[in-house]
């Protein structure tokens, strides 16, 4: 039986990372989220790609106290022992709610240029797109957010940088199409939201839609670091995860 692989490789005085001298050729001269890129398109970021995807890495790193982030504070107070368990209690609900619709953004960009052909107008294959999604009882990902309306401040500035870096293609061209086209539908403005940004802004990168939320659970990944601390830094009894618990064992009533 033989293995192969292209990612890494040790010798006695060497590493290789994707063909790179990880001493000589990544260490001090790359991101982490250059790593990242270099991962999943077996190369080295151009300049504009580097600032591109940590523009986009930095938009969804935290969010303050949401499921995720709960999640995280709930398994280090009963896990203090096993940060690693706290974190990737955090990132086991990356799905159609939280973090995953871009990977579903990307996924629906991709294939309808597949299906419908790049050669038809984006109005026509926004329609086709949404058409077919209210026919088969498919929600539209990328659009709502309980906070942020009729605007999602991230989703402004993540076009502005991928038009000024080059990467504001015919995905993204296609997702503002579909939302310009859903607003006049619904008579009323509907937020296009960040992970829907960061999925028309990927797949414009190249990036496989099978891998883009990836990159928002390694995101989400170092943000959650910041709510363990918190947790650390004001104790056990003061903690979120403790006054939570707290807050619950008092005001739950038990009707058996």
């Amino acid at each position: 039986m033989e293995f192969q692989t292209k990612i890494g490789k040790s010798t006695r005085d060497q590493i290789f990372v994707h063909g790179y001298d990880l001493t000589e050729d990544l260490i001090g001269k790359i991101t982490l989220a250059d790593m990242a890129f270099l991962g999943a398109m077996h190369r080295k970021p151009t300049e504009n790609e580097s600032k591109m995807l940590n523009a986009l890495l930095v938009a969804i790193c935290e969010h303050g106290y949401t499921p995720s982030s709960i999640s995280t504070r709930l398994t280090y107070l009963g896990a203090p022992e096993s940060v690693q368990s706290a974190v990737a209690a955090g990132l086991l609900g990356a799905g159609t709610v939280y973090l995953g619709a871009m990977e579903y953004v990307a996924e629906m960009l991709q294939d309808a240029f597949q299906k419908y052909g790049e050669e038809r107008v984006l109005q026509e294959i926004a329609s086709l797109v949404i058409n077919e999604r209210q026919e088969s009882g498919k929600q539209l990902p990328g659009f709502g957010h309980p906070v942020h309306k009729p605007e999602d401040p991230r989703t402004t500035r993540l076009f502005a940088i991928a038009e000024e870096l080059g990467f504001n293609g015919k995905n993204s061209q296609l997702l503002k199409e579909i939302h310009r086209q859903i607003c006049e539908k619904k008579g009323k403005t509907i937020t296009l939201n960040a992970v829907g940004a960061i999925g028309a802004i990927m797949a414009d990168m190249g990036i496989d839609y099978r891998v883009v939320k990836s990159f928002a659970v390694a995101a989400r990944a170092v943000g959650l670091v910041a709510h363990i601390v918190e947790e650390v830094e004001v104790g056990r009894k003061e903690s979120f995860g403790q006054q939570l618990f707290d807050y619950i064992e008092e005001h739950t009533d038990y009707r058996g």
